[in-house]
C-alpha cells in the first residue's frame, strides 16, 4: 500500500492543476515585457515621421526586425493568458468558453499580422536593394 501525504497529493496541483505552471509563465513573460517594450518603444518611435521606404529600410534591418517579432509574440501570448484568467474569474459556462476563444483567436490574428507585415517590409528592401544594383 502505498502512503501519500497531504503535500505530496497537492505538490504541482493549483486551483486549475496548473497554477504554478501559469504563475511562472507570466512572471518570466512580464520580466521579459518590462526590458523588451520600452526597448521596442525607443526603436519604434525613431522610425515614426519617415517615409514608407525609411520605414521599410528601419524594420528591414535585423534589431527592429526581430525585436517587434518579439515584443508581438511575447506580448500577444502574455495578453491571451491574462485575458483567459481574468475570463475564466468573471464569467461561467459558454459565454466563458466563447470568449476564451475569442480572446485567444485574437492574440493568434494579431501576432500573424504583425509577422507578416514584418516579413513584406524585409521582402519589399530586398526586392528594392536588388533593383538598385
Amino acid at each position: 500500500m502505498r502512503y501519500l501525504t497531504d503535500r505530496k497529493r497537492a505538490v504541482g496541483k493549483g486551483a486549475s492543476g496548473s497554477g504554478t505552471e501559469h504563475f511562472w509563465w507570466m512572471t518570466m513573460s512580464s520580466v521579459a515585457l518590462a526590458f523588451l517594450v520600452p526597448t521596442f518603444i525607443f526603436t519604434f518611435g525613431s522610425a515614426i515621421g519617415g517615409t514608407q521606404e525609411e520605414v521599410v529600410a528601419h524594420f528591414a534591418r535585423p534589431f527592429p526586425a526581430i525585436l517587434t517579432a518579439l515584443v508581438t509574440l511575447v506580448g500577444m501570448r502574455h495578453f491571451a493568458k491574462g485575458a483567459q484568467v481574468m475570463l475564466e474569474d468573471y464569467t461561467a459556462g459558454s459565454l466563458r468558453k466563447g470568449l476564451v476563444i475569442f480572446v485567444y483567436s485574437l492574440s493568434y490574428l494579431l501576432t500573424a499580422i504583425v509577422l507578416y507585415a514584418l516579413g513584406k517590409m524585409v521582402f519589399m528592401d530586398t526586392a528594392a536593394q536588388m533593383l538598385n544594383q
